[in-house]
């Protein structure tokens, strides 16, 4: 069941140095503060589990917390490369990075199986691809029934999944509303789950048809962060600061400059500070 933290007591009790962890949300609802409270608390060798990595992920890997990413997709959304997801691949640094590589498809089964207790996903998919060829998780087995062959990969298990949501009650049950992507079978294919949310409230509100409650025996902590999800955004809270992204390519392009932000948005940085109004204190870029 669900208990109620504040994000550095609920960072320190569930994610642990080596842990697989899912940090899920798509488009919208990404969690950026419990990712920089990871970041501060300085956990390490992590398996980091995401469909559509993008900046939060690029920080924890520029950051060194990271040994291994398991993902479908990994770029700036709209903009262009993960500068530091690309120089720990290239050149190591600030560690060398593991990569296995999936489809959207193979990591939305993955993480179905997962939730199901199942040991693996079995389902139509890459055929024609050269995934196979580099990713020895990706197999391939022949239906008993008809013959046919069909992809098959290990379900997702992590031993933490995190996820950012509008509106949690005080006994711990989540409400996540807009667009949703795999943020549920991500925790319920945990061994532990957080939820950061926008605002703890006495009873959720009468939900719309795109949305999900996860019941408090899902999660093992929730925790309030206004602005959570920030630069990302929160249907019904603050829109997506398009801006940032565009910045974060300048930013993320020099180790320097990349170390010089984090120490200042995140390594000084507070959980209570974080929020999408006022924006995150920045830097000046300089030539």
């Amino acid at each position: 069941m669900a208990e109620i933290f504040n994000l550095s007591e609920a960072v320190a009790r569930f994610v642990n140095d080596g842990d697989i962890v899912a940090m899920e949300g798509f488009t919208h609802l990404i969690p950026f503060a419990a990712g920089h409270e990871v970041i501060r608390q300085k956990r390490r060798d992590l398996t980091l589990i995401r469909m559509t990595p993008d900046i939060l992920y690029d920080q924890l890997i520029g950051m060194g917390a990271a040994r291994k990413l398991i993902f479908s997709w990994g770029g700036n959304p709209g903009v262009g490369s993960l500068h530091r997801l690309r120089d720990a691949i290239e050149r190591g640094w600030p560690r060398p990075l593991e990569i296995e590589e999936h489809s959207h498809a193979g990591m939305a089964n993955a993480f179905e199986a997962g939730a199901a207790g199942m040991p693996c996903a079995i389902f139509r998919g890459y055929q024609g691809s050269d995934l196979a060829r580099v990713n020895p998780n990706i197999k391939f087995v022949t239906c008993p029934f008809t013959g046919e062959q069909l992809a098959s990969v290990p379900a997702i298990r992590p031993d933490v999944s995190i996820i950012h949501a509008q509106k949690a009650d005080r006994a711990g049950n989540v409400l996540v509303e807009g667009i949703v992507g795999v943020q549920k079978e991500a925790v319920l294919a945990a061994r532990r789950a957080i939820a950061t949310v926008e605002e703890i409230v006495d009873q959720l509100p009468t939900r719309s048809p795109n949305a999900v409650v996860l019941p408090s025996w899902t999660l093992s902590a929730v925790t309030a962060v206004p602005g959570g999800a920030h630069p990302s955004y929160t249907h019904g809270y603050y829109p997506r600061d398009n801006s940032f992204y565009i910045e974060w390519d300048e930013i993320s392009r020099d180790r320097e400059k990349f170390l010089a932000w984090m120490q200042t948005n995140v390594l000084e940085a507070h959980p209570e500070d974080f929020a999408a109004r006022p924006p995150l204190r920045r830097i000046e870029i300089t030539a």
